[in-house]
């Protein structure tokens, strides 16, 4: 069996690709809101080429499925914080404590999105 035919197949047909509901915007930013809890974790990370992109994670999951609460391209305040202020405000007041570096857009960020949660 040709497994580049296999991978199209698997990719086109059988995964769901094609009709996930976050497709439109996936190539700048996915969130998977019940995946968050009241521990947070956010930080910028280069993952190919210099391209920056903003993590935000369920630091109780410890890396495991289910950690990953946000994916955006950037570290722009006004970039993450459109996408974050989409999740519910109820969840976002679910978050208690948030941890991050001595960066002003990531501090701003949290300030602005998680206003319940110690920094």
């Amino acid at each position: 069996m040709d497994g580049e035919l296999l991978e199209r197949q698997y990719r086109s047909h059988l995964s769901g690709y094609m009709d996930w509901n976050q497709l439109s915007h996936a190539e700048e930013w996915i969130l998977f809101e019940k995946n968050i809890g009241p521990y947070v974790g956010i930080d910028e990370v280069s993952l190919s080429q210099g391209e920056l992109y903003t993590i935000l994670i369920n630091k109780e999951r410890k890396g495991r499925s289910g950690s990953i609460i946000a994916i955006i391209k950037g570290t722009d305040v006004r970039t993450v914080t459109s996408v974050l202020l989409k999740l519910s405000r109820r969840r976002r007041l679910q978050v208690r404590e948030i941890t991050l570096d001595m960066a002003p857009n990531m501090e701003q960020t949290a300030r602005i999105c998680f206003p319940a949660a110690r920094r």
